[in-house]
């Protein structure tokens, strides 16, 4: 199976995007899925908890293709990476194994959505940059990956001081995949338990 961009530079955009995902997630998985010449691209950023995946983070991004392809297929990052970094031009062979990950079973309401508001692109990223730091401080090199973990869904899962609020493992998301510029605006919206980050460059999915 193939992917075929209109041009270079779609498959760069792919390229910028599985890079940024990546290092989010080193074991990461990307969902293509696509009807027609749009490719829906979603990444887990946090993989949230117990049956229901509380506090799971997606990121998505669309994009047009050349040729209308019908696909929906789950497949690691890794793979998708060294894939990338053979080819050139405006084509992208499919790695022919899948993955199994739980937020990809997640399916984000596609329509239906309320908007609630909008938050500034460095509200986001700086609650991004705290928690980050924050993380990064209080897990020593010798926590266990139980500690580690806890400590990364309770500074995630707590909502921001902006207006409106969203979780700030959402601010995390938008800010390492690069979903908007400084002094952008991202709009927020609410279906049921999901929340919605986004701006033309792509969309943040929160449960």
């Amino acid at each position: 199976m193939e992917l075929t961009f209109p041009d270079p530079q779609g498959l760069d955009d792919l390229r910028t995007y599985v890079a940024r995902a990546k290092a989010a997630d080193e074991d990461g998985a990307i969902r293509l899925q696509a009807t027609g010449q749009t490719l829906a691209a979603y990444v887990g950023v946090l993989p949230g908890s117990g049956l229901m995946a509380e506090g799971v983070v997606i990121g998505l991004r669309a994009m047009p293709l050349a040729e209308p392809v019908h696909l929906d297929v789950t497949v690691s990052l890794a793979a998708v990476t060294d894939r990338l970094a053979r080819e050139g031009g405006s084509t992208l062979s499919l790695p022919p194994v899948t993955v199994s990950v739980a937020w990809a079973a997640m399916a984000p309401p596609r329509g239906g959505w309320e908007r609630v508001g909008a938050v500034t692109a460095d509200e986001v990223y700086a609650v991004a940059r705290q928690g980050i730091e924050e993380v990064a401080s209080g897990a020593p090199a010798d926590a266990g990956s139980a500690a580690v973990t806890a400590l990364r869904r309770r500074v995630w899962g707590r909502l921001t001081t902006t207006t409106p609020p969203v979780p700030a493992g959402g601010a995390f998301a938008a800010y390492v995949l690069g979903f908007a510029a400084p002094g952008a605006e991202m709009t927020v919206w609410a279906h049921g338990r999901w929340t919605r980050l986004s701006t033309p460059a792509g969309h943040v999915l929160i449960r």
